[in-house]
């Protein structure tokens, strides 16, 4: 459903993205991982359309997206992006409804629509906030509203970044659950993830980047390995596996051990 060939996103002499080539089909869930400044955001912005790659194509149901107009592309991926910024006095159920816009055809939303924006709140458990304003949420009840209104698009493709950033352990949860229960109806789901438990749990692939290169892309259980991840990482980390599950959790050092000897003088 969505399929990248060796794509490059490059600002002057500087390569963001580095001849990534990846491809994820329908019902599964791939998340992306990997440490900060290697690349993900701009990459998830290149497969979105968002972002025109330097080299290579980005191919969305076998079509080019480069040759797709704006609503072709809104029916067929939604984005959830790390941050939405409004100002405005919309209630959280407007916000939802937005997500109804490739849909309308220059109309008003009708009966069916309010449904299924009714259906995508309940689904984020934002029901209660539904008639208040979007600035007076909170982080994690922001996010939360942003998701359902990528859920009301009801697009065939989701790329989510960082979706659980902000949330609370039961939300993230939440979250990741939606997320897979949409890959398991059929929908192809992209998500950026730094917590590599929540990645162990929910995936059915993870693409592994370092310094804006892909590393790998493989079965969740081939690329969540003790001595890959504490490579790309750079920091010892242990995989605990308890049947089909797996733990990953850092080796600390103590924290004297990092600082330097005039500093542990003071």
């Amino acid at each position: 459903m969505l399929e990248a060939q060796n794509l490059t996103y490059a600002i002057g002499d500087a390569k963001l993205v580095d001849g990534v080539s990846l491809s994820a089909g329908a019902g599964e869930v791939l998340s992306i991982v990997g440490p900060n400044g290697a690349g993900k955001s701009t990459l998830l912005r290149l497969l979105s359309g968002e972002a025109q790659p330097t080299k290579g194509k980005v191919y969305l149901h076998g079509q080019a997206l480069a040759g797709m107009d704006a609503r072709q592309i809104a029916l067929k991926r939604a984005v959830l992006p790390q941050q939405t910024l409004l100002q405005f006095g919309f209630t959280a159920h407007d916000v939802v409804l937005m997500g109804r816009n490739p849909h309308l055809y220059g109309g008003w939303p009708g009966r069916d629509d309010l449904a299924i924006a009714d259906a995508a709140l309940r689904d984020t458990e934002m029901t209660p906030y539904a008639e208040r304003k979007y600035p007076t949420l909170s982080g994690g009840e922001q996010s939360r509203v942003t998701l359902a209104r990528v859920l009301a698009q009801q697009a065939p493709v989701l790329l989510l970044d960082e979706p659980t950033s902000s949330l609370d352990v039961r939300h993230q949860e939440m979250v990741m659950g939606v997320a897979k229960a949409l890959a398991d109806k059929g929908a192809c789901v992209v998500v950026i993830i730094h917590d590599l438990n929540l990645a162990a749990a929910y995936s059915d692939r993870i693409a592994l980047m370092r310094s804006g290169r892909l590393v790998t892309c493989a079965p969740a259980c081939d690329v969540l390995n003790e001595e890959l991840l504490s490579d790309v990482f750079e920091c010892r980390l242990r995989v605990i596996e308890d049947g089909c599950s797996r733990l990953i959790v850092p080796e600390r050092a103590h924290a004297s051990a990092r600082l330097e000897p005039a500093e542990q003088a003071l």
